[in-house]
Order: C-alpha cells, then sequence, then structure tokens
C-alpha cells in the first residue's frame, strides 16, 4: 500500500516557513506603508501585497521545493530588497485602479514607446506591439470573475521598467513568429516529396471530414445562436451597444474611444458623467484606456448571461449544445454584431434632450 500521508519532515519544514514569515509580518506592514506613501492617489489593499510578497517569497527564495526553509533574516533580507514601490504601481493597475494607469502611463509610456520602436523587425509595426503589450497589461480575459492582467505575475524581483523591456521584446518575438510560419517549397528536398504527398493527402481528408462536421454543426445551431445573440445585443443599453461599434464594427483602440468620451458633445459623454463620482468636480475628467476595458467587460458578462438563458429556456438546450452555439457566436463578433451607429448614436442624444 501506498502512504499518502504527508512526511513529518516537510510538515515540520512548512510550520517553520510560515512560523518566519509571520515574524516578519510587522516589517512588511511598514514596508508596505512606505511603498503606498510613493503613490498617494490611490491604494492597494495590504492582502494584496502579502499575496504578491509572499508570491515572491516562495518562487525566488524558497524555490520549488519544500525543503528550503528561509530563516527569519533572510525572509527580511529578500522582502526589504523587493522593487515595492513598482510592486504597489503594478497591482494598483491589476486592480483597475484609473489613478493608478494614469500614473503608469505618465511614468512608463513613453518608455515602452520607445523600446517597441527600438525591437520592431521588418514587416512589424511599433504600435501593433504596443496595443498588444497594453493588452497583456490591462487584461483581456477574465477568470471567476477576476480580470487576469499581465501585472499580477510582477513580483518586484527586478525593477518594473526591466520588467517591461523583456515583455515587449517577447510580444514582438511572438508577434513575428505568427507571421513565418510557412516553409519555402526550395526547403523541401526530393528525398521527403513522397512522405510530404501522403501527409497532404491524409491532411486533406480529415480537412474535408472536419469541414461536413463543421457544416452540419453550424446548419443546426446557427439559427438558435443568431437569434439568441440577437436578443441578447437589443436588450443592451444605447451606450453599451455604443460601445461595442465602436471597438468591434469600427475597430477603434481604446485609447481612441477614451479621448471620444472626453469630447464634451459626445454622445456618450454624459452618461459618463453620471456614471463618475468625481463628475461635479470635474466637468472635464480624463478617462483611461481601462476604464473603457472595465466598460466593455460589464458588457461582455451581460452579453453572456442573456445569451445562455435564451438558448436554455428559449431553445431548450443543454449546457453541451451552449458551448457549440458560444463558439459559433465568438467567431467575429463584428460579423455578427446588427447594430447602427447613427440609430445608436442619435437614441442616446433624443433621450439626453428627454432628460
Amino acid at each position: 500500500m501506498i502512504d499518502n500521508r504527508p512526511c513529518p519532515s516537510a510538515t515540520s519544514s512548512e510550520a517553520e516557513y510560515l512560523k518566519n514569515f509571520t515574524a516578519c509580518e510587522a516589517d512588511l506592514a511598514i514596508l508596505c506603508a512606505r511603498w503606498a506613501q510613493a503613490w498617494p492617489n490611490f491604494v492597494v489593499p495590504p492582502g494584496e501585497l502579502r499575496r504578491t510578497v509572499e508570491a515572491a517569497v516562495n518562487k525566488y527564495l524558497r524555490g520549488s521545493g519544500t525543503q528550503n526553509t528561509p530563516s527569519e533574516g533572510e525572509i527580511r533580507h529578500f522582502v526589504e530588497n523587493l522593487q515595492g514601490p513598482d510592486i504597489y504601481l503594478s497591482l494598483g493597475c491589476a486592480l483597475g485602479d484609473e489613478n493608478a494607469w494614469w500614473q503608469f502611463d505618465r511614468h512608463h509610456r513613453a518608455f515602452i514607446e520607445s523600446v517597441a520602436n527600438q525591437v520592431v523587425s521588418s514587416g512589424l509595426d511599433a504600435n501593433e506591439v504596443i496595443e498588444s503589450v497594453y493588452s497583456e497589461l490591462l487584461g483581456s480575459k477574465t477568470e471567476s470573475g477576476i480580470r487576469q492582467s499581465k501585472f499580477r505575475t510582477y513580483m518586484g524581483r527586478g525593477t518594473l521598467r526591466g520588467w517591461l523591456r523583456t515583455m515587449i521584446w517577447h510580444t514582438a518575438v511572438d508577434l513575428h513568429r505568427s507571421r513565418h510560419h510557412e516553409v519555402p517549397l526550395e526547403d523541401w528536398s526530393a528525398a521527403s516529396e513522397e512522405v510530404r504527398e501522403r501527409q497532404v493527402h491524409t491532411a486533406d481528408a480529415d480537412a474535408h471530414e472536419n469541414m461536413m462536421l463543421s457544416k452540419l454543426m453550424r446548419e443546426r445551431y446557427s439559427s438558435a445562436t443568431l437569434e439568441a445573440l440577437d436578443r441578447s445585443l437589443a436588450a443592451l443599453d444605447d451606450h453599451e451597444k455604443l460601445l461595442l461599434l465602436y471597438y468591434h464594427v469600427e475597430g477603434l483602440k481604446l485609447r481612441q474611444i477614451a479621448r471620444i468620451v472626453e469630447e464634451p458633445r459626445s454622445a456618450i459623454r454624459r452618461w459618463f458623467q453620471r456614471q463618475s463620482r468625481q463628475a461635479a468636480n470635474a466637468t472635464h475628467k480624463r478617462v483611461h484606456e481601462s476604464t473603457i476595458m472595465r466598460w466593455l467587460e460589464k458588457v461582455y458578462r451581460k452579453i453572456f448571461q442573456s445569451f445562455k438563458h435564451e438558448l436554455a429556456n428559449k431553445h431548450g438546450l443543454s449546457s453541451a449544445e451552449i458551448d457549440i452555439c458560444l463558439e459559433l457566436a465568438t467567431k467575429d463578433l463584428a460579423q455578427t454584431v446588427k447594430l447602427k451607429p447613427v440609430s445608436a448614436d442619435e437614441q442616446i442624444k433624443k433621450k439626453e434632450e428627454r432628460e
């Protein structure tokens, strides 16, 4: 029989580590307060800072083996040498604090643009690299309601700018590789031609079969998908429709939409002012692209819930069938959204006039 009980030495090591880490918490609280002083315009909860510091200790000081038990002094020395203010700023951005984002842009946007222009190669646009980097930093995906910002992987071991430089370089490399998958015909040798032909024949057969299955799946579920999606979109508020149109149909970047919201005559401006707690004191409040991302996330969640409800209750589809419809619906949102930018804009203006 296999004994799955924890090893006594491992349990003892973990207990000793927790005791040593706990003994440093008073010093950690002092350090966190000092880090916060560098950024007085926003607040990061102490629990967030503690989790990040503990993750850094586990990764860099303890390593993968639980037998590594750093002493109280080693933990204290390690934490004191972390880039605390950078950790504080990155967490503020990861949590979606707009003031944190403005500070990040002020101190690091020009640096990102400069490095991006230095690392781009032929056939690659620096603006594309910058947009991709910001998309990762903003967190274009959510899991369990939490935005998966790339900032959450920064632990302060090195400077934030050093971390950003590495991230920009990897982004540029990934974008470059994604465009150079083709293998020149002259690279194929005569000896491999027969093997290649067999592979192509098999691939063609598989592709044909997959195409037929895909066609059958689309014919079965496309009608329910389009109807549920249309109903979900129709149920959106006017400003939510306008956001989707700006982003998915007109292809505007988050930064461009933010500038539109800032325009005094913008149809969506008054709605934004009603949502802003500072609207009464800041009639010309600036809008950061992270705010636009949060608005879009709320719209996506609203569509997602309505879409699932329509498919389950009106069409009687199972969870597996709903997943198929979700895949169909997300193939290309810009092609499935059936809204008219002008009419949506006019509806907001008419509503504002009534108010």
